[in-house]
């Protein structure tokens, strides 16, 4: 506990109080909300088929048609974040809070790409394909868990926050 408790007062908030008020005004944010579970339903769905595909033969273009969707899916979500970084942090990629994640999804945005590429140009077999598919999905399901721990620290930075504001409001009606 007081590990942790360290760790969560000595490192910088997520956001500056500028920061949090743009986050929490701007339009992306709930754009991002929507997305993010959005996608990774369409993640689940696709995993399914791609799966099932490389266990029986059967269903290639079901396959294919939803890890294009995902890919789609997956540009929007990182187009609308790039356009959220900007309207929050002013830059619209690797602004320091999110760097790594930022860095994480150009190697997602890549295998997913090459997915595209593969599955148009048919430089690999289905097979291949499906097995890149995989590989980019791995890679997605880190970043967004890369996400859901920034989100985590945001709503611990909030309640460390919350609790320092009510020890200083105790403080000054003694």
């Amino acid at each position: 506990m007081t590990d942790q408790h360290t760790y969560l007062t000595s490192r910088p908030p997520l956001y500056t109080p500028e920061e949090r008020q743009r986050r929490d005004e701007s339009p992306w944010t709930l754009v991002q909300g929507i997305l993010a579970p959005v996608q990774f339903l369409v993640f689940l769905v696709s995993l399914y088929l791609v799966i099932s595909y490389l266990a029986t033969g059967e269903g290639e273009t079901a396959a294919t048609v939803s890890v294009v969707i995902k890919t789609l899916v997956l540009y929007t979500i990182m187009i609308t974040g790039a356009i959220w970084e900007k309207a929050v942090f002013g830059h619209y990629l690797f602004v320091p809070a999110f760097f790594w994640e930022d860095v994480f999804s150009m190697l997602v945005l890549a295998l997913h790409t090459a997915y595209l590429i593969a599955v148009f140009t048919a430089l690999l077999d289905v097979r291949g394909q499906m097995f890149l598919a995989l590989a980019a999905y791995a890679t997605y399901v880190i970043n967004a868990g890369q996400f859901l721990i920034k989100l985590r620290a945001a709503r611990l930075d909030a309640a460390q926050r919350d609790r320092a504001a009510t020890a200083t409001l105790a403080e000054v009606a003694e």
